[in-house]
């Protein structure tokens, strides 16, 4: 079973953020599109690329596009994680037993970022860093915030094209 393809409808879920809060796919949808980045905490490219993820939520916060992790750890891990790599964005937790929402999106291996837009279909399907992936989720949170693309690479930094989740 591979990733969810671009194309496919986003199966709708219901689970909780980290701090207790009720998240439903459908209610957000409603207010505009949904970019799910599936993480695990003992993953190196996770603790690669979820701070790229949280400069994303930092430029386009409030506006108009939902940035959510969906962690397949525990509460206790996933605080110390965010806490570790600067992530603030929300984070939902997937069960840590049976992962029925990382099933359902057909995760084999993260961290893995859907762009779900606002029908509910998914626009964009990554598995592992992809650096023109994270670039075109860029583009698609600016053209919903109606601005510019956000710079969210530091000049001089290193950040590589592909590694593998």
């Amino acid at each position: 079973m591979t990733a969810l393809a671009t194309g496919t409808r986003a199966p709708e879920f219901e689970l909780k953020t980290l701090d207790g809060k009720r998240f439903s796919l459908g209610d957000e949808l409603a207010r505009g599109p949904v970019v799910l980045t599936f993480f695990k905490v003992s993953c190196p490219t996770c603790q690669y690329a979820l701070p790229f993820f949280e400069r994303l939520h930092k430029a386009y916060a409030g506006k108009g596009v939902t940035l959510v992790g969906v962690s397949q750890n525990s509460a206790k891990d996933t605080a110390a994680f965010n806490k570790e790599f600067g992530v603030t964005f929300p984070v939902l937790l997937d069960d840590t037993h049976s992962y029925p929402v990382s099933n359902a999106y057909g995760l084999t291996n993260v961290p893995t970022i859907f762009w779900i837009a606002q029908d509910g279909e998914i626009d964009v399907s990554s598995v592992g860093w992809m650096k023109a992936d994270f670039e075109e989720i860029n583009r698609k949170m600016a053209e919903a915030g109606k601005s510019a693309p956000a710079g969210v690479f530091k000049p001089g930094e290193d950040v590589r094209d592909f590694r593998a989740g």
